[in-house]
Protein backbone atom coordinates (compact mmCIF):
# COMPACT_ATOMS: atom_id res chain seq x y z
CA UNK A 1 0.00 0.00 0.00
CA UNK A 2 3.08 2.11 1.00
CA UNK A 3 4.93 1.80 -2.13
CA UNK A 4 1.47 2.25 -4.38
CA UNK A 5 1.22 5.54 -2.27
CA UNK A 6 4.61 6.56 -3.65
CA UNK A 7 3.76 5.54 -6.90
CA UNK A 8 0.73 7.19 -7.19
CA UNK A 9 1.92 10.50 -5.13
CA UNK A 10 4.74 10.49 -8.06
CA UNK A 11 2.88 9.84 -10.89
CA UNK A 12 0.75 13.15 -9.67
CA UNK A 13 3.79 15.28 -9.74
CA UNK A 14 5.02 14.23 -13.52
CA UNK A 15 1.24 14.49 -14.67
CA UNK A 16 -0.20 17.38 -12.93
CA UNK A 17 -0.39 19.91 -15.41
CA UNK A 18 -1.69 18.16 -18.24
CA UNK A 19 -3.78 14.88 -16.11
CA UNK A 20 -7.10 17.28 -16.05
CA UNK A 21 -6.89 17.88 -19.55
CA UNK A 22 -6.55 14.39 -20.40
CA UNK A 23 -8.94 13.85 -17.95
CA UNK A 24 -11.43 15.92 -19.80
CA UNK A 25 -10.70 14.93 -23.07
CA UNK A 26 -11.40 10.88 -22.43
CA UNK A 27 -14.74 12.41 -20.34
CA UNK A 28 -16.14 13.88 -23.45
CA UNK A 29 -14.83 11.20 -25.94
CA UNK A 30 -18.06 9.05 -25.89
CA UNK A 31 -20.39 12.44 -26.83
CA UNK A 32 -17.75 13.54 -29.70
CA UNK A 33 -17.61 10.40 -31.15
CA UNK A 34 -21.62 10.26 -30.97
CA UNK A 35 -21.75 13.73 -32.52
CA UNK A 36 -19.47 13.06 -35.25
CA UNK A 37 -20.98 9.64 -36.22
CA UNK A 38 -23.96 11.14 -36.43
CA UNK A 39 -22.52 14.51 -38.96
CA UNK A 40 -21.35 11.47 -40.84
CA UNK A 41 -24.64 9.04 -40.49
CA UNK A 42 -27.11 11.43 -40.86
CA UNK A 43 -29.74 10.21 -42.82
CA UNK A 44 -29.32 6.37 -40.83
CA UNK A 45 -29.41 8.19 -37.66
CA UNK A 46 -32.87 10.05 -38.69
CA UNK A 47 -34.33 6.98 -40.59
CA UNK A 48 -33.77 4.92 -36.95
CA UNK A 49 -35.09 7.65 -35.32
CA UNK A 50 -38.89 7.90 -37.59
CA UNK A 51 -38.70 4.14 -37.89
CA UNK A 52 -38.17 3.60 -33.72
CA UNK A 53 -40.37 6.67 -32.12
CA UNK A 54 -42.86 6.71 -35.19
CA UNK A 55 -42.70 10.41 -35.17
CA UNK A 56 -42.28 11.65 -38.30
CA UNK A 57 -39.88 13.14 -41.09
CA UNK A 58 -39.38 16.63 -38.94
CA UNK A 59 -39.42 15.43 -35.27
CA UNK A 60 -36.78 12.89 -36.22
CA UNK A 61 -34.55 15.51 -38.30
CA UNK A 62 -35.04 18.00 -35.21
CA UNK A 63 -33.74 15.24 -32.90
CA UNK A 64 -31.03 14.38 -34.65
CA UNK A 65 -29.94 17.57 -35.23
CA UNK A 66 -30.51 18.53 -31.36
CA UNK A 67 -27.96 15.26 -30.31
CA UNK A 68 -25.62 16.81 -32.75
CA UNK A 69 -25.53 20.53 -32.15
CA UNK A 70 -25.49 19.98 -28.21
CA UNK A 71 -22.86 17.09 -28.37
CA UNK A 72 -20.19 18.77 -31.04
CA UNK A 73 -21.09 22.53 -29.21
CA UNK A 74 -20.69 21.11 -25.11
CA UNK A 75 -17.52 19.19 -26.03
CA UNK A 76 -15.76 22.46 -27.94
CA UNK A 77 -17.27 24.53 -24.92
CA UNK A 78 -15.76 21.71 -22.34
CA UNK A 79 -12.41 21.51 -24.15
CA UNK A 80 -11.87 25.20 -24.73
CA UNK A 81 -13.04 26.08 -20.99
CA UNK A 82 -15.04 28.20 -22.01
CA UNK A 83 -19.07 28.24 -19.64
CA UNK A 84 -18.67 24.97 -19.06
CA UNK A 85 -21.43 24.65 -16.49
CA UNK A 86 -23.90 25.05 -19.37
CA UNK A 87 -21.78 22.54 -21.62
CA UNK A 88 -22.26 20.22 -18.88
CA UNK A 89 -25.97 21.04 -18.36
CA UNK A 90 -26.36 20.43 -21.87
CA UNK A 91 -24.61 17.16 -21.98
CA UNK A 92 -26.71 16.06 -18.88
CA UNK A 93 -29.27 17.15 -20.92
CA UNK A 94 -28.17 14.60 -23.78
CA UNK A 95 -27.63 11.61 -21.36
CA UNK A 96 -31.62 12.01 -20.63
CA UNK A 97 -32.39 12.43 -24.42
CA UNK A 98 -30.23 8.63 -24.94
CA UNK A 99 -31.49 7.26 -21.98
CA UNK A 100 -35.48 8.07 -23.14
CA UNK A 101 -34.71 6.79 -26.77
CA UNK A 102 -32.98 3.34 -25.20
CA UNK A 103 -33.15 2.27 -21.97
CA UNK A 104 -31.67 3.89 -18.08
CA UNK A 105 -28.27 1.33 -17.30
CA UNK A 106 -25.49 1.79 -15.87
CA UNK A 107 -22.64 3.48 -17.94
CA UNK A 108 -25.40 6.22 -18.48
CA UNK A 109 -25.51 6.97 -15.19
CA UNK A 110 -21.42 6.35 -14.16
CA UNK A 111 -21.45 8.95 -17.18
CA UNK A 112 -23.51 11.51 -15.47
CA UNK A 113 -21.28 10.68 -12.42
CA UNK A 114 -18.23 11.95 -14.84
CA UNK A 115 -20.29 14.83 -15.99
CA UNK A 116 -20.57 15.69 -11.83
CA UNK A 117 -17.33 15.95 -11.24
CA UNK A 118 -16.41 17.90 -14.36
CA UNK A 119 -19.20 20.23 -12.96
CA UNK A 120 -17.47 20.38 -9.69
CA UNK A 121 -14.14 20.78 -10.42
CA UNK A 122 -15.69 24.20 -13.04
CA UNK A 123 -17.17 25.47 -10.00
CA UNK A 124 -14.22 25.28 -8.16
CA UNK A 125 -12.54 27.15 -10.77
CA UNK A 126 -15.02 30.21 -10.78
CA UNK A 127 -14.50 30.27 -7.00
CA UNK A 128 -11.19 30.65 -7.08
CA UNK A 129 -11.68 34.73 -8.34
CA UNK A 130 -13.03 35.20 -4.51
CA UNK A 131 -10.19 33.43 -2.73
CA UNK A 132 -10.59 36.36 -0.46
CA UNK A 133 -14.34 35.55 0.84
CA UNK A 134 -14.72 33.26 3.90
CA UNK A 135 -16.26 30.04 3.12
CA UNK A 136 -19.95 28.94 3.87
CA UNK A 137 -18.41 26.28 5.68
CA UNK A 138 -17.44 22.39 4.38
CA UNK A 139 -21.04 21.15 2.86
CA UNK A 140 -20.77 23.24 -0.08
CA UNK A 141 -22.66 21.87 -3.27
CA UNK A 142 -18.93 21.08 -4.77
CA UNK A 143 -18.06 18.72 -2.25
CA UNK A 144 -21.79 16.91 -2.55
CA UNK A 145 -21.46 16.80 -6.51
CA UNK A 146 -17.95 14.95 -5.76
CA UNK A 147 -19.47 12.65 -3.48
CA UNK A 148 -22.51 11.83 -6.24
CA UNK A 149 -20.10 11.15 -9.30
CA UNK A 150 -17.79 8.85 -7.31
CA UNK A 151 -20.65 6.26 -6.34
CA UNK A 152 -22.26 6.83 -9.97
CA UNK A 153 -18.44 6.04 -11.83
CA UNK A 154 -18.67 3.11 -9.03
CA UNK A 155 -21.68 1.68 -10.96
CA UNK A 156 -20.25 1.24 -14.49
CA UNK A 157 -17.20 -0.80 -12.60
CA UNK A 158 -20.14 -3.02 -10.93
CA UNK A 159 -21.67 -4.25 -14.24
CA UNK A 160 -17.94 -5.57 -14.62
CA UNK A 161 -17.57 -7.96 -11.87
CA UNK A 162 -18.42 -11.44 -13.10
CA UNK A 163 -20.58 -14.26 -10.49
CA UNK A 164 -18.98 -17.29 -11.52
CA UNK A 165 -16.54 -20.14 -9.07
CA UNK A 166 -13.16 -19.84 -11.10
CA UNK A 167 -10.48 -18.59 -8.82
CA UNK A 168 -9.41 -15.91 -11.35
CA UNK A 169 -13.09 -14.16 -11.29
CA UNK A 170 -13.58 -14.49 -7.52
CA UNK A 171 -10.06 -13.07 -7.11
CA UNK A 172 -10.56 -10.01 -9.67
CA UNK A 173 -14.18 -9.46 -8.22
CA UNK A 174 -12.71 -9.04 -4.59
CA UNK A 175 -10.15 -6.84 -5.58
CA UNK A 176 -12.61 -4.90 -7.81
CA UNK A 177 -15.17 -4.56 -4.43
CA UNK A 178 -12.61 -3.58 -2.41
CA UNK A 179 -11.26 -0.54 -5.09
CA UNK A 180 -14.77 -0.22 -5.15
CA UNK A 181 -15.62 0.66 -1.81
CA UNK A 182 -12.70 2.85 -1.45
CA UNK A 183 -13.62 4.92 -4.15
CA UNK A 184 -17.31 4.78 -2.68
CA UNK A 185 -16.58 6.46 0.94
CA UNK A 186 -13.17 8.24 -0.64
CA UNK A 187 -10.59 6.10 1.66
CA UNK A 188 -7.02 6.20 -0.28
CA UNK A 189 -9.11 7.81 -3.41
CA UNK A 190 -6.67 8.43 -6.03
CA UNK A 191 -4.79 5.13 -5.57
CA UNK A 192 -8.25 3.71 -6.06
CA UNK A 193 -9.41 5.65 -8.85
CA UNK A 194 -5.98 5.41 -10.49
CA UNK A 195 -5.82 1.47 -10.04
CA UNK A 196 -9.76 1.49 -11.33
CA UNK A 197 -7.95 3.50 -14.35
CA UNK A 198 -5.46 0.71 -15.71
CA UNK A 199 -8.10 -2.06 -14.67
CA UNK A 200 -10.63 -0.55 -16.61
CA UNK A 201 -7.88 0.87 -19.79
CA UNK A 202 -6.93 -3.19 -19.70
CA UNK A 203 -10.46 -4.41 -19.93
CA UNK A 204 -11.42 -1.58 -22.61
CA UNK A 205 -8.63 -2.70 -25.47
CA UNK A 206 -9.10 -6.12 -24.53
CA UNK A 207 -12.86 -6.94 -24.83
CA UNK A 208 -14.15 -3.59 -26.60
CA UNK A 209 -11.43 -4.05 -29.63
CA UNK A 210 -14.13 -2.43 -32.55
CA UNK A 211 -10.55 -2.22 -34.63
CA UNK A 212 -10.63 -5.99 -35.18
CA UNK A 213 -14.10 -6.44 -36.36
CA UNK A 214 -15.07 -5.38 -39.96
CA UNK A 215 -16.83 -2.04 -39.83
CA UNK A 216 -20.63 -3.52 -42.01
CA UNK A 217 -20.88 -5.63 -38.91
CA UNK A 218 -23.34 -4.91 -36.16
CA UNK A 219 -20.83 -6.22 -33.64
CA UNK A 220 -18.71 -3.17 -34.60
CA UNK A 221 -21.31 -0.45 -33.95
CA UNK A 222 -21.88 -1.85 -30.42
CA UNK A 223 -18.18 -1.97 -29.27
CA UNK A 224 -17.35 0.93 -30.45
CA UNK A 225 -20.14 2.47 -28.26
CA UNK A 226 -18.83 0.44 -25.13
CA UNK A 227 -15.12 1.29 -25.86
CA UNK A 228 -15.99 5.13 -25.94
CA UNK A 229 -18.45 4.89 -22.54
CA UNK A 230 -15.83 3.17 -20.45
CA UNK A 231 -13.27 5.64 -22.15
CA UNK A 232 -15.41 8.20 -20.71
CA UNK A 233 -15.52 6.53 -17.09
CA UNK A 234 -12.11 6.84 -17.31
CA UNK A 235 -12.28 10.36 -18.00
CA UNK A 236 -14.32 10.68 -14.76
CA UNK A 237 -11.40 8.66 -13.00
CA UNK A 238 -8.64 10.55 -14.01
CA UNK A 239 -10.82 13.21 -13.13
CA UNK A 240 -10.79 12.24 -9.57
CA UNK A 241 -7.36 11.66 -9.29
CA UNK A 242 -6.33 15.04 -10.01
CA UNK A 243 -9.15 16.55 -8.28
CA UNK A 244 -9.19 14.33 -4.77
CA UNK A 245 -12.69 12.97 -3.15
CA UNK A 246 -13.55 16.63 -1.95
CA UNK A 247 -14.62 17.04 1.29
CA UNK A 248 -17.37 14.52 1.92
CA UNK A 249 -14.68 11.29 2.17
CA UNK A 250 -12.57 9.67 4.98
CA UNK A 251 -9.49 11.20 3.15
CA UNK A 252 -10.87 14.76 4.28
CA UNK A 253 -11.78 14.04 7.60
CA UNK A 254 -8.51 11.87 8.35
CA UNK A 255 -7.25 15.01 8.33
CA UNK A 256 -9.49 16.44 10.92
CA UNK A 257 -8.42 13.54 13.07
Amino acid sequence: VISGLCLSRAFLRVTKQYLPHVARLCLISTFLEDGIRMWFQWSEQRDYIEATWSCGFYLATGFVLLNLIGQIGGCVLVLSRNCVQYACFGLFGIIALQVSEQHVCLSNLALGGGLLLLLAESRSEGKSMFAGVPSMGQSSPKQYMQLGGRVLLVLMFMTLLHFDSSFFSILQNMVGTALIVLVAVGFKTKLAALTLVLWLLAINIYFNAFWTVPAYKPMHDYLKYDFFQTLSVIGGLLLLVALGPGGVSMDEKKKEW
